[in-house]
Order: C-alpha cells, then sequence, then structure tokens
C-alpha cells in the first residue's frame, strides 16, 4: 500500500527580518487520514528512480527484546533482507513490549527524501485480524528529523484509520522532505485510553525499513540527476526542485540574499562577534576587520589594560 499527499558574502547594513523561512519542525502531520491515495503500481517505479539510502545505515531500538542478541537488533531493518519476517529468523529488529516503543535510522547526512517504504515482522500466521503481530503496529507514526528527537522533526504520517482487517503487510508512505533520521514510533501510554484492537503494549517490530531518496544533497528528479536551479539552494524538493533550504549565509525564497547586517551561517542564525565590524555571512569570519583593540580570525583576541593581546580574552 502506498500513502501519498501534497506537501503541505556582502554586508548590508540594514534590518530584516527573517519571514520566508520554511517549517523544518512542523508538529502536524504532512498528511492526514482524509487525504490518504492509493497507488496502484507507482511504488515499484518509485523505487527505480530513487536510492534506498538507509541501507547498512547505523540503527538504534529502544527496548531490545534480548540484550546482546544479534538475531534481532535494530541494524536488521535496514540490512536488506526481508524474505523471513519472523521473529526468530535473524532478519527482523524485535522489541520488547512497553509504553512506548522507538526505532530510528541514521541516514549519516540530511539527505532528500521521497518514500518510506516499512515491512512489519508477521510471523507464520497470515496477516490480518488473527495475525499476533497485527494490533502491535495499530496507531503507529512515522517522524523525519535532524536529531533523535522526534519532536524536532516532521510527523509524515500517523496511523488513525487502519484496524486489524484493513492495516498493510507493508506500508509505503510518501514525505518528499529533507532530514537525517528516520523515526518510527509507537505508544501504550498509561492512563490513556486506546481502541479494542490496539495491543496492550507499544512494540516496534520491524523488519525492514527503506528510505528511498537522493544519496547526496543539491540534486532532484529522477535518479537525482538534475541540480537544484538556485546556485545557493542547499535542499531542493526531490520532485519540483524548489529550494526548500539554502547553503549556510544565504536566505530569500530562491536564496539570492545573503545573510543581514550582523548575521551567518546556516538560516542566518548566528550573530557576529560584537567585536567584528563586519563578518563574512558564511562562516562568520571577520574578514573586514575588528574593533580597535581587538584581532583574530573571529576578533575574539582583546587587549589587557597593559595594551597585551590576551587570546580567548572575553569582550
Amino acid at each position: 500500500m502506498l500513502i501519498t499527499s501534497a506537501m503541505q558574502g556582502t554586508c548590508l547594513k540594514k534590518k530584516w527580518k527573517p519571514c520566508w523561512a520554511l517549517e523544518p519542525y512542523r508538529k502536524t502531520p504532512i498528511m492526514s487520514d482524509l487525504n490518504i491515495l492509493i497507488l496502484v503500481g507507482v511504488l515499484r517505479l518509485d523505487d527505480q528512480m530513487f536510492v534506498n539510502i538507509a541501507l547498512n545505515k547505523p540503527a538504534q531500538l529502544q527496548h531490545r527484546l534480548i540484550l546482546n542478541d544479534n538475531t534481532s537488533n535494530a541494524r536488521n531493518a535496514v540490512d536488506g533482507r526481508k524474505s523471513d519476517l519472523t521473529w526468530d529468523g535473524g532478519q527482523c529488529s524485535a522489541s520488547a513490549g512497553r509504553e512506548t516503543a522507538t526505532w530510528w535510522v541514521n541516514l549519516t547526512d540530511i539527505r532528500s527524501i521521497h518514500h518510506i517504504t516499512i515491512y512489519y515482522m508477521v510471523g507464520q500466521r497470515p496477516w490480518g485480524a488473527s495475525n499476533l503481530f497485527t494490533p502491535s503496529f495499530l496507531g503507529l507514526s512515522v517522524y523525519i528529523s535532524n536529531t533523535t528527537d522526534k519532536l524536532e522533526g516532521t510527523l509524515c504520517f500517523k496511523n488513525n484509520i487502519f484496524t486489524l482487517d484493513t492495516i498493510p503487510a507493508n506500508l509505503t508512505i510518501t514525505c518528499p522532505i529533507h532530514g537525517q533520521y528516520v523515526i518510527y514510533y509507537n505508544e501504550r501510554l498509561s492512563g490513556e485510553t486506546y481502541p479494542k484492537d490496539y495491543s496492550p503494549f507499544a512494540q516496534s517490530d520491524l523488519c525492514e525499513v527503506e528510505v528511498y531518496g537522493c544519496p547526496k544533497t543539491g540534486y532532484y528528479g529522477n535518479n537525482c540527476l538534475i541540480s537544484c536551479p538556485d546556485v545557493n539552494c542547499q535542499y531542493c524538493h526531490i520532485e519540483t526542485g524548489t529550494c526548500q533550504g539554502c547553503k549556510p549565509g544565504y536566505r530569500g525564497h530562491h536564496c539570492e540574499s545573503v545573510c543581514p547586517y550582523g548575521f551567518f551561517g546556516q538560516n542566518c542564525a548566528k550573530r557576529c562577534n560584537e567585536t567584528c565590524t563586519c563578518c563574512n555571512n558564511v562562516n562568520g569570519s571577520c574578514e573586514f576587520g575588528c574593533i580597535e583593540g581587538w584581532r583574530g580570525y573571529l576578533c575574539h583576541e582583546g587587549s589587557d589594560n597593559s595594551g597585551t593581546f590576551v587570546p580567548g580574552l572575553s569582550f
């Protein structure tokens, strides 16, 4: 089943309030259960267009079923194997039942993602209402984040409609954004009321998680062969090429402007040293000189009362 939706160097001495910034840490899901669209035959095409950038990447599991047992560790869910979907077959990641269940894969850098495919642990019984694993996947969520904290990322999907009879054995979620961590999460919190078909404990028994996208930044389109149109764009939409994030030192819808006076770096969020007359918009170096009494790459060496320069002397 495929789930998809529309995605919701010069010093300028003037004031500027950033209002163009995108929403890297969205708190609401990109797709709601009302706009889920099932497409047949598209998944195979998309897999050919993009690379599984999660393959053999570092992975982590919150509550391992058996400690120090490689037959069920988190890395099994990104090793490319999915011919044996049982808990003891050595190809799946198995967790202990707790109030929360979290599994994530680290793509090792911020990558442009198109879609995510999840293969659940199935066991020996046919998938469906009679399968012992099915209830544990009801209510699942998938996030993409630049950190291991899901709340700092984007909620790509939150399941509120699947039942024991309708939840698929593998699920594909289209979520065309950028991020370093893909996080699977589920919960069965004490004091909360859940539908009767939900399992009593949260688990993350995953046999394979495939993340399809571009293996390097700055590209988009089929096979990620097209450079992002805007020269100072660092991350662009994987399908349209629309810029979703500028390179350090730049801002604007098309990354056409440098940081305002006194700011530099990613999203122009860092302030230049106060001892710097005007810093580089990319790295913050004081290439235009320091105010009197200060020197150094960042104008961080100040003189004491005797006139001797002291490295690291704060202002």
